[in-house]
Formats: structure tokens, C-alpha cells, sequence
């Protein structure tokens, strides 16, 4: 299978989205795709099915359309409900239709075998059962049993109808369906959002196993690094390929700028010294051949554009001009928060200057908890009590704070209404709100516009402790890092919720996870967190397996326990050594000459790819053995 698409361009109601698209997909690949907000990601997902969109590009080379083979494309606007009244548990076995009809067939012939059991059924029940295992037939109810479970839905939902759901809740089973239909190319647009940590793990290790191909566009950089090996990066209505994950390919752009940044600035500084030569002694008869021959060089020259930086203006703000807390900001003591049932309890203590996140699957109480400290709720049981000079400011993940009908001026002055309009528009200004602009309605804002505008009003006060809830949602990159870089030199206290990994592991300096109807305490980062889960988790499994050989005999029991052990720490030193080895490889794409030559960088790809298949069985081999 490959599906090509060269030199095309796109236009909505006269005005140009993307003007030289180039884009390769083969059946293994696994692309992600970045850009600003607006850059036309989504545009360009929509285009590689609805082929009409497309037009000739501002390129020399032809605009191609090119698929080889029958492929399928699978995106999430595409999908649909068999019917209102049906059951979760009936609309995901429709993505399953071969093998459903099989067991069908299946059930009849093991029925006509109670009163015939001819060669002629007998071979026919035979060739069913082949394809029915081809299909995945013994695997397929507990790839989407848990595939429910790890989304979040319960085993009382199951038999719910479809018309019951939420919308959220309807998104995110229309997404599960998609994913078990597995088409040959995977088109999924910003797919972790609204996914706890938990979830989004998952995701990204079924999508590691991904046999098919799938293009991504995301703005969870973990997420890409972990899954992609090709990134297209959308900048000034172009396509540009880099091989590599998402660290990769940001070392490539930066490196490739300062490169042709260098190149360019030599050939212009060259090119004054040549006309200097030639104003200096185009007159003098002596000369003026020379003089004559620097001109022609410069005119034989490739001349080179200057390279054009990403556009990086983004919102800024000094937020440490505040009135500093004193040294205990919050203590919570026996706090239960919940609604009509307790969801979780908490005993805590939260000093000056600490940056903690809250971490835990979609629905333990992890908002309730923030709403709860804010006032917005009333905690069930226990007490919360702040310390001295406590300056608080909320964001709200669902931007409810604001009033849709106000223009962004009057939204600002509404909660700042002693503030000069120019001292309004000063601040506006910072979160990239000037001119017209602080004219605009906020029911016409983007997500990302409303949640600089909230951030803006939120900041603005100067606080000293912030709590946020799912701040990076409806971020671009470069918001997300600015944000990050903004709230690390915040020298506050903060609380936040965030299913962003790479924005806990960067800012986190400690830990609460809520999970088991409670919270618990991490006095560490996020790296640290995650080591010492690991570790947990497998101390568990290892207990679980000594547990186990119980049932045996003293003799075999031990004998078994310690050939495991010893088979485990096999295992083990086995994958740690090809991690290293990856590790190594990994930085070898990084240097300068692997990554401009393109045959050397995917020889090391390859390899790359290999080893992950090798730690692949290696760990499936590992679980075995704890079974």
C-alpha cells in the first residue's frame, strides 16, 4: 500500500489554507503531524480523504494523486451509531462483523453435527475455525473488554443504550470503535484529549503495536515521541518531512535553521565583498575586467533565501511581582470532597514555593478537589484552613468563568473595572489581544484564544497561589512551552490537574494521585514517581507469583520460584542492554551527519525498530513468565 500526494495545495471560499503539500504514506507508517493552532492540521486530515479539496500547489513538479493498492481510511467524523437503542456492549461487537457472522455459522454447524457429521461439515467447520482464528477470533473480546475498561466505562454500562451518553462519553466510544475496526490508515485528530494518564498510556502502547499505518496530529509531545517515527511539520502553508520522533525532529528544525541561517549570511557577506570590488574598481581600465568578473560570480550564484524562523510571539507575563505567602499555604485534614458520595479524602499540607500536580484517572475527584479549595463546593467532611497572604486565583478547565457575550475588553474590565483602559489593553496586549482585537466577542474565540484570555484575567492579579485545572488544554506547542517556562520561574505555590505528561514531568516537584477512592502524597517528581510505580508493580507481580506456586509442593514450588527469578533477571539485564543500545542509537540520529544523510538515518531507524520488537517479545515473554 502507498498513498502519495505531491505538490498539492488547498483553498476555502477563495482564501489559501496550505500551498505546497507533500506527504508519503506507506503501510507501516506512523506520522504525526504539528503546527500552530490554525496552521491547517486538521485541514490536511480531512483532505487525505475528500481528494476534491485538493489543487495544483505553487511548486515546479507536477501535482500527483497517487494510491497503489486497496486501502481503507478510518477517521472519527466518519464513524457512526448503528442506532440510537442499541447497547454500548452491541455497537462495539459491530465493529467485528466478520467474526461475529462466523460464530454464527459456527453455532449452525455445530448443531447439523448432532445429527450429521459428514466430511463435507466437518471440513467446512474446519475451514471456519481456521479463518475465525486468522480473524482473531480467541482475542478479540478481551482486546475490547479492556479497551473499555482502560476508557473509563463500567461493566453496568455495557448494557446501556447509546442515546443514554453523554457527548463526551459518545466521542470517546465512536473512538473505540474506529480503533477496533483498524483500517489500514488510522487518521486521528488530537486523540488524548480528555484521556487521563492512564488511558493515554494505553493508547500509546496499542498504537506502538499498531500493524497498520496511522497519521497523528497532536500537540501531546510525550505522546509523539513515544509513538511516531515521521514527523510533517505545517509551517507557512508548507509540508516539511522529518524523520524521527518528536525530539528528533526538533533538534533537525532548530539545527537546520542555524545551518541555512549560516549559509545565507556567509553568501550575503560574500556577495557585499564582490560588489565592493566591483564599485572600488569598476573604473579603472586596469581592473575593470576583474571588476567585471566579481559581478558575473555573484550573478552565477544559487542565491539563497533567507531562512524564516517560526513565528514564536506568544503571551507573556512577570508573575513574581507579588505579595509572598507565608511559609504553610494550604492544609487539608481529613477533607473528603465528593457530590452525593464521597469520591475521595485527603490529608495534606502544601508550603510556599511548591509546584504539585494532581494526577489520577477521569472521574476519582481530581477537579472536585480544586472546586473545593476554590469554594465552589462544600467539602463533605474535614477541614481546609489557608495561611498568611494567601493571594488565590482558579482556572477553569471548561472556561466557564467567562461571559460569552462580552467583547475581550469588557470581559477584562468586568472583573477589573478600577483598571485604565490602557492599563487593560497593556495586559491584553501581553496575552496577544491588541489593537481590534480586544474588540472581539468571546463566543467567537477559539479554545486557545479563551484560555489565554481567562489566564490573562487570572494573572493579572499577581497571586501567589495558583490553582489550575487542565491549563494546556486547547494549547499549540509553543503555548504549552511558554506557559511551562512562565510557571517554572513562578517563584508561587501551585495546584494543578494535567493529563499532560511532559508538562507534569517539567514543572511537577511533587505529587498527588488520586486513585483506590483516596489520594496519596509523592513528596517527589514525576520521573521519580514513575520508577518507583514500576517497581511497586512489579514487587506485586513477583509476589503474585510466589503466591501462586503455593499450590505445589514445598519442593517444586521452590524449585519453580527460583527458576523463574533467575529466568526474570535473564529477562531483565536482556532489556536493559537493548534499551542502552537504543539509547545509543537514538543519539547517534542527532548528530549532524546521520540526520543529513537520509539513507544512514533510516538504516538506524530500521535497527531502532527491530530492538523495539525485540523488547516487545522480550517483556510479552517477561509477563508470561509472572502469569
Amino acid at each position: 500500500m502507498k498513498y502519495v500526494i505531491k505538490n498539492a495545495a488547498i483553498s476555502l471560499n477563495g482564501n489559501s489554507i496550505l500551498d505546497e503539500i507533500n506527504i508519503e504514506i506507506t503501510d507501516k507508517s506512523h506520522i504525526g503531524i504539528v503546527g500552530k493552532n490554525g496552521a491547517g492540521k486538521t485541514t490536511l486530515l480531512n483532505a487525505l480523504i475528500h481528494n476534491e479539496m485538493l489543487e495544483e500547489g505553487m511548486e515546479e513538479t507536477p501535482f500527483l494523486i497517487q494510491k497503489i493498492g486497496t486501502f481503507t481510511i478510518g477517521y472519527l467524523e466518519q464513524v457512526s451509531f448503528t442506532s440510537e437503542e442499541t447497547t454500548l456492549l452491541e455497537e462495539i461487537r459491530c465493529a467485528f462483523p466478520e467474526i461475529i457472522a462466523i460464530e454464527r455459522k459456527m453455532e449452525e454447524y455445530l448443531k447439523k453435527m448432532e445429527t450429521n457429521s459428514s466430511e463435507k461439515i466437518i471440513i467446512e467447520y474446519t475451514n471456519l475455525l481456521d479463518r475465525y482464528e486468522v480473524l482473531g477470533g480467541y482475542t478479540y473480546k478481551k482486546e475490547y473488554e479492556t479497551m473499555l475498561k482502560k476508557f473509563g466505562f463500567s461493566e453496568e454500562e455495557k448494557t446501556k443504550k447509546i442515546k443514554d451518553f453523554s457527548g463526551g462519553e459518545r466521542t470517546k466510544l465512536a473512538f473505540l470503535k474506529l480503533l477496533l475496526q483498524e483500517p489500514d490508515i488510522l487518521l486521528l485528530d488530537e486523540p488524548t484529549n480528555h484521556l487521563d494518564i492512564e488511558a493515554i498510556i494505553w493508547l500509546e502502547n496499542y498504537l506502538k503495536n499498531y500493524k497498520k499505518a496511522f497519521v497523528i496530529v497532536s500537540h501531546d509531545r510525550m505522546f509523539l515521541d513515544n509513538i511516531v517515527s515521521t514527523i510533517y511539520d505545517i509551517s507557512y502553508k508548507t509540508t516539511q518531512k522529518y524523520v524521527g520522533n518528536y525530539s528528533t525532529y526538533e533538534h533537525q528544525k532548530r539545527e537546520n535553521y542555524e545551518r541555512n541561517l549560516k549559509n545565507y549570511e556567509r553568501q550575503q557577506k560574500e556577495i557585499k565583498r564582490l560588489r565592493e570590488l566591483y564599485e572600488k574598481f569598476r573604473y579603472k581600465p586596469s581592473k575593470a575586467s576583474m571588476a567585471l568578473s566579481k559581478l558575473h560570480m555573484i550573478e552565477r550564484m544559487e542565491i539563497l533565501e533567507k531562512p524564516r524562523k517560526e513565528n514564536e510571539k506568544t503571551f507573556k507575563m512577570n508573575l513574581n511581582k507579588m505579595e509572598p505567602s507565608g511559609k504553610v499555604v494550604l492544609t487539608c485534614k481529613d477533607l473528603v470532597v465528593g457530590y452525593q458520595k464521597p469520591l475521595a479524602k485527603l490529608n495534606l499540607e502544601i508550603n510556599k514555593g511548591q509546584k504539585i500536580a494532581i494526577i489520577g484517572a477521569n472521574g476519582t475527584g481530581k477537579s472536585t478537589f480544586l472546586k473545593t479549595i476554590e469554594g465552589l463546593l462544600k467539602p463533605l467532611s474535614g477541614s481546609i484552613s489557608f495561611g498568611y497572604h494567601i493571594n488565590m486565583a482558579y482556572f477553569d478547565q471548561n472556561l466557564k468563568m467567562l461571559d460569552e457575550h462580552h467583547t475581550i475588553l469588557e470581559e477584562f474590565k468586568c472583573t477589573y473595572p478600577n483598571a485604565l483602559e490602557s492599563e487593560a489593553k497593556s495586559a491584553l496586549g501581553a496575552f496577544l489581544f491588541s489593537g481590534e482585537e480586544t474588540k472581539k466577542r468571546v463566543n467567537v474565540l477559539s479554545g486557545g484564544e479563551k484560555v489565554r484570555l481567562l489566564l490573562c484575567k487570572i494573572l493579572y492579579s499577581k497571586p501567589n497561589f495558583l490553582l489550575l485545572d487542565e491549563p494546556t488544554n486547547h494549547m499549540d506547542l509553543i503555548g504549552k512551552e511558554k506557559l511551562e517556562n512562565i510557571l517554572e520561574s513562578y517563584k508561587g505555590t501551585i495546584l494543578f490537574v494535567s493529563h499532560d505528561r511532559y508538562f507534569v514531568k517539567k514543572l511537577a516537584t511533587d505529587l498527588v494521585v488520586f486513585e483506590n477512592e483516596g489520594a496519596n502524597v509523592y513528596h517527589c517528581n514525576y520521573t521519580d514517581y514513575l520508577e518507583k510505580r514500576n517497581n511497586e508493580i512489579k514487587e506485586e507481580n513477583l509476589t503474585k507469583n510466589i503466591l501462586a506456586t503455593k499450590t505445589k509442593n514445598s519442593k517444586e514450588k521452590n524449585k519453580d520460584a527460583k527458576e523463574n527469578q533467575k529466568e526474570l533477571r535473564k529477562i531483565e539485564k536482556k532489556i536493559e542492554k537493548l534499551e542502552n543500545e537504543k539509547k545509543t542509537l537514538n543519539e547517534e540520529l542527532l548528530k549532524e551527519d546521520v540526520f543529513n544523510d537520509y539513507k544512514k538515518a533510516s538504516q538506524i531507524n530500521d535497527h531502532i525498530t527491530k530492538l523495539n520488537k525485540e523488547i516487545q517479545g522480550l517483556e510479552k515473554e517477561w509477563e508470561k513468565l509472572l502469569e
